[in-house]
């Protein structure tokens, strides 16, 4: 196994931050770490990192021990690269300086490093005259240069727009293809990942509460928290889902049925029960917000416009697979 975290805890004055964190990593799987603020992301990949010491646990770097602070004389594993939120570039420095003084690269190398960064255009400016999206690509390049085997990266996506965002997920994905280097992530905002990791690792309160693919994480996640964390969802009693649904699958009302929005198909019923409270465009679809008595159901529309006061048909999509959360 490439990357094996097993046991991992770690105390902040008496308490417990880290709780018995254990999982393992295949070299070029993509894995992201999510959760709310505060659940214990950054400090996870600063112990993987040899970075911050673990009061129990160890880490594995292809078998062998990653040591911590109280281990070495200097912190860090040297095939191991971390790229922190809060990194620094030195001011009045071009580019090309700053890479150059751990540059141990062929020219050919180095090239293709700063392509796939997409940064080969910014090797003459000064780092003043940068955005903070090319200086953060910057930052990445010069970690790279030391070609780790694996790359951890910090909340990468933290104040970013849509288009950089989009365009560090594509650096992200060459990395692994054309460097042939294994990434790890951590965001707050886990919407950022679905679209990027190959397995996702939910933690809370530093515990791990559901590992998976984005599409087990989405479709099926094991609680309310982990559902919130990737969009608008739908917990719907017994009662509610007769009005939509004639399935008979249901063993009482102790359990509720999740849907996502988009799970849902409306069409226009003067004679349903349900009604449209108010709608948002959201440019490529419309999300509504229904009343079945004295529930709320969320839903998504991208065909014909509704108004509100509307009487609506609603039913489950063909391809919707039951999941209920106690």
């Amino acid at each position: 196994m490439f990357l094996n975290v097993s046991g991992i805890g770690k105390k902040f004055g008496g308490k417990w931050v880290l709780k018995d964190i254990n999982f393992s990593q295949e070299r070029f799987r993509k894995i992201a770490i999510a959760g709310e603020t505060g659940s214990g992301k950054s400090t996870l990949l600063k112990i993987i990192a040899g970075l911050e010491q673990p009061d129990a646990g160890i880490a594995y770097l292809e078998g062998k021990k990653v040591p911590g602070p109280h281990d070495t004389l200097i912190p860090g594993h040297p095939g191991i690269a971390y790229l922190s939120q809060h990194f620094e570039l030195r001011n009045n420095y071009r580019v090309e300086e700053l890479l150059s003084y751990a540059n141990q690269l062929s020219e050919e190398d180095a090239n293709t490093l700063f392509a796939v960064c997409r940064i080969d255009h910014l090797v003459k400016r000064k780092v003043d005259q940068l955005s903070g999206g090319e200086k953060q690509r910057i930052a990445l390049a010069r970690l790279l240069i030391g070609s780790p085997k694996l790359l951890l990266l910090d909340e990468p996506f933290s104040n970013m727009d849509p288009i950089h965002k989009n365009l560090l997920k594509s650096v992200l994905d060459d990395i692994g293809e054309r460097l042939q280097i294994t990434c790890i992530l951590t965001s707050h905002d886990p919407m950022d990942t679905l679209s990027w990791a190959d397995e996702i690792i939910v933690m809370r309160a530093g515990n791990v509460v559901q590992e998976g693919g984005p599409p087990e994480i989405y479709h099926h996640p094991v609680n309310e928290y982990v559902a919130g964390l990737f969009g608008n969802y739908n917990l719907l009693t017994h009662d509610v889902i007769q009005h939509i649904s004639k399935e008979k699958r249901f063993t009482g009302t102790a359990k509720r049925t999740f849907i996502r929005p988009e799970q849902l198909e409306l069409t226009r019923d003067a004679t349903s029960p349900i009604t449209i409270r108010r709608q948002s465009f959201q440019g490529m679809y419309t999300m509504l917000e229904l009343r079945a008595g004295s529930a709320t159901i969320i839903a998504k529309a991208s065909g014909p416009a509704f108004k509100n006061g509307e009487n609506v048909g609603v039913s489950l999509s063909a391809a919707y697979q039951f999941h209920q959360i106690g």
